[in-house]
């Protein structure tokens, strides 16, 4: 990361920190280990959205792979262990390009690498970018008859609805003309279902989410003391979303770059939301942004949806 990269994180940081609610956005989980334990939650038996959302995959793909078309270029953000892109690339008819975009530079180019031993016909050109904001796209050696931008993992539900609607904006531009949204969207259900999967009984959550800190620490210089912060995940129904929390239990004060925070007893930050949306409330945000939602898939108890949206 070069130094003018760290010290807008920092910034970043301090200003979440000294919000009235304190709160670090989530993209600071996915450093090397982060990205690890993220793919290791994903295999856990509490967390359905994993293993359902590629079941519909696998279920609908003739019929996805159809509406995506011929030539395409597929672009995906946060591409993770690429568990479900491998399901579509195996379908998909004369692929001109996969760009995976990612924050975490190594496990990118690590998924990447496995992508091309895979499929050594493909053209893989990964992108290391913030994806929340505008990036330039690779210029691939087949020029691709249009753009898919693949996002799976229910992850748009860990932004606020705000930032989640901007983020959508941001697809909608990169898709560009004649392009679409092949989006995983998780399901409101059960908060019994939901609390579950995100306070696991071997506590990779746990894990994950006090790994931020030890990120931060470690890449940022600060000095938060790791034994006094607890994970704590909730589901907030009436909001519709899982509020994911560091707990502190006892008062520090807190270093970063040439700011200090003070962190009382008792007090938390937020480190992710996860949303949770009915199909006609995520359909109407998406409209927001500029797209048509064409088709929607789900599983026989509606856990989870996959939606294709077009310009």
């Amino acid at each position: 990361m070069t130094a003018v990269a760290t010290d807008n994180a920092v910034r970043e940081i301090v200003r979440g920190l000294r919000q009235d609610e304190k709160m670090i956005s989530p993209k600071f989980f996915y450093d090397e280990r982060g990205s690890q334990l993220f793919d290791e939650i994903t295999a856990l038996p509490e967390y359905y959205p994993t293993e359902t959302e590629l079941a519909i995959m696998q279920d609908n793909i003739d019929e996805i792979a159809a509406l995506i078309g011929p030539q395409a270029s597929l672009i995906e953000y946060g591409s993770g262990s690429s568990l479900k892109t491998r399901v579509l690339l195996q379908h998909l008819i004369d692929q001109a390009v996969y760009v995976p975009v990612d924050i975490s530079e190594d496990h990118l180019l690590a998924s990447a690498a496995e992508i091309r031993e895979e499929f050594p016909g493909l053209e893989v050109l990964p992108v290391v970018a913030d994806f929340t904001k505008h990036f330039n796209l690779p210029n691939p050696a087949v020029m691709p008859r249009r753009n898919i931008v693949y996002f799976p993992g229910s992850t748009i539900g860990n932004f606020p609805k705000d930032e989640a609607c901007e983020l959508l904006r941001v697809m909608y531009d990169e898709a560009g003309e004649d392009g679409a949204m092949l989006i995983g969207v998780d399901l409101q259900k059960d908060p019994a279902v939901i609390e579950a999967a995100y306070n696991d009984a071997a506590g990779v959550t746990a894990e994950f989410n006090l790994n931020m800190l030890r990120h931060l620490n470690r890449e940022f210089g600060s000095d938060f003391d790791l034994d006094s912060w607890q994970h704590d995940a909730q589901y907030n129904e009436n909001k519709g979303r899982v509020e994911i929390r560091l707990m502190n239990d006892s008062r520090q004060t807190v270093n970063i770059g040439d700011a200090t925070v003070v962190v009382e007893e008792g007090e938390g930050i937020l480190t992710e939301y996860s949303h949770k949306y009915t199909l006609e409330g995520f359909a109407e945000m998406a409209a927001g942004a500029g797209f048509k939602t064409a088709r929607v898939w789900t599983d026989p108890d509606e856990l989870f949806s996959v939606h294709y949206c077009t310009r």
